[in-house]
């Protein structure tokens, strides 16, 4: 199954040429959340090779307008495409108050939509993970989102089936469901013979906007990728506290504490190109990035590595540039 995170926005409060404000799309399989809509974000999406793919959920942090400025854009969008399916909105308190303001701006909608209110502690389930609501350091109504995969079964040992006799079939799967099955001669084979210790399943934590804070550790711990934000550096940090903003060495600082594999860092002040607040993150936390607009981070299972970031993943320059390329010539491709 995989699982990446496209950045479609990295600046804070405001765009700038290079970088659009907030707005990030996990994928996972066929599933596409986004996480924030700030101004513009649909045009980013248009522009990239994901398109405006049609959307069954949005996941709003808080209700600073660098975070949603870009909804009612979209939410206007799918109506004028015709659109039919069901989409689902995610906030916390304040959600309805919210939608109903914007509703001034985009009328009448299409298609059947779902205002969520969520809060810190609440737990959504989807089977495989969950979406665990924590709450960050950003005022009253601010929430923060971690992503986490259920543990899944070992690795099935082929070899040790085979010399147990259990034949190939519904009964190899169901010892890999965890199931213990009886075999025709009588015997009952559980699972711990022929399956491994349980593998265990990623974390993303997004903390959204924050300052510093011991429960964006505790949502962390342990997770996969914590995406943090740095909006000012060192020398900014009377300006960071005054605004509930993080410093790079803070979000290092968190990132360390918490005990994650990667540290990315985004929603960046347009006094910043990146560069220096990653320098200042590395020296805390070596496994820091700092991505721009249109990367993405994959991130694996365990076994099959650790998470990293793969520049302009998303870029439709990508396949302009590969337009743009003669097709070589039988003689030339020969």
């Amino acid at each position: 199954m995989d699982l990446d995170l496209v950045f479609f926005g990295t600046s804070g409060s405001m765009p700038t040429a290079q970088r659009a404000p907030s707005a990030l799309l996990l994928r996972r399989g066929g599933e596409r959340l986004l996480f924030d809509c700030a101004e513009g974000t649909q045009r980013q999406m248009l522009r990239s090779t994901v398109g405006l793919v049609e959307l069954r959920e949005i996941f709003l942090t808080h209700y600073h307008a660098d975070h949603f400025l870009g909804l009612p854009g979209m939410l206007k969008t799918f109506a004028l495409r015709g659109r039919e399916l069901p989409i689902t909105i995610y906030g916390p308190p304040g959600l309805s108050e919210l939608f109903g303001d914007l509703r001034r701006i985009f009328g009448k909608l299409s298609y059947p939509h779902e205002l969520v209110t969520v809060r810190p502690g609440d737990v959504l389930e989807r089977g495989e993970y969950r979406l665990e609501v924590f709450a960050p350091e950003h005022g009253r109504n601010s929430v923060g989102y971690s992503l986490v995969e259920l543990p899944r079964p070992g690795r099935f040992d082929a070899e040790a089936a085979e010399a147990l006799g259990i034949p190939v079939g519904p009964e190899r799967g169901a010892l890999q469901r965890g199931e213990a099955v009886t075999l025709p001669d009588g015997r009952t084979i559980t699972p711990d013979a022929v399956v491994g210790e349980a593998r265990p399943g990623r974390k993303v934590a997004l903390a959204g906007d924050t300052a510093p804070s011991e429960r964006v550790v505790e949502a962390a711990r342990g997770a996969d990728v914590l995406v943090h934000e740095a909006t000012f550096a060192e020398d900014e940090r009377e300006r960071a506290v005054e605004t509930l903003h993080s410093t790079a060495a803070q979000a290092a600082g968190v990132a360390r504490d918490a005990g994650v594999g990667l540290l990315v860092l985004t929603h960046l002040s347009n006094r910043y190109f990146g560069p220096e607040l990653a320098d200042e993150a590395q020296a805390i936390f070596p496994d820091t990035v700092v991505p721009r607009d249109f990367d993405a981070v994959e991130v694996p299972f365990a076994e099959r590595g650790v998470p990293r970031l793969l520049k302009r993943a998303v870029s439709a320059r990508r396949v302009e540039s590969a337009l743009r390329e003669p097709i070589p010539t039988v003689e030339e491709s020969a």
